[in-house]
């Protein structure tokens, strides 16, 4: 091999190994930029107590870290969606949690799989098109996953 190829080889192989270093020291960098804690919390049951497990560990999070200081968001669907109907027994408990700076979010393919609009739902809570793809997304952006 000739002193240009392994030179050029040499130089190949040390922006091969670079680059995986660069995208974790990116997202390294993005982590540290971002100093809130973040978690994203699946509700899938029309259970009121579980509703009230899901509302309280936002509300603990809130307590111990700073609602200032933490972004929290449930997602529901399936039968969970029963829960933000506008007259759903924790209805006051999710008028409280979005309050308090709660991200909560209704999965519409439920809503139109279970003939539920707009007007059925609490006029507080905000609507994604999927909630298995909101979880998933989340995930990837980093937030820690909690199902009570």
């Amino acid at each position: 091999m000739s002193a240009n190829r392994c030179k050029l080889a040499a130089v190949i192989a040390c922006v091969a190994m670079a680059l995986p270093q660069t995208s974790i020291a990116a997202e390294e960098k993005a982590v540290k930029a971002s100093p809130k804690e973040r978690i994203i919390i699946q509700v899938s049951d029309a259970d009121p107590k579980k509703w009230n497990l899901a509302l309280n560990n936002a509300k603990n999070v809130q307590t111990d870290l700073g609602a200032d200081k933490t972004e929290i968001e449930i997602v529901a669907y399936g039968p969970g969606i029963e829960m933000l109907k506008a007259d759903a027994i924790v209805a006051n408990r999710i008028e409280d949690a979005v309050a308090s700076g709660v991200k909560v979010v209704a999965c519409e393919n439920t809503m139109k799989a279970q003939k539920l609009g707009r007007d059925d739902m609490h006029k507080k809570i905000d609507y994604v098109n999927a909630g298995v793809v909101e979880l998933m997304r989340r995930q990837q952006q980093g937030y820690a996953y909690i199902r009570p």
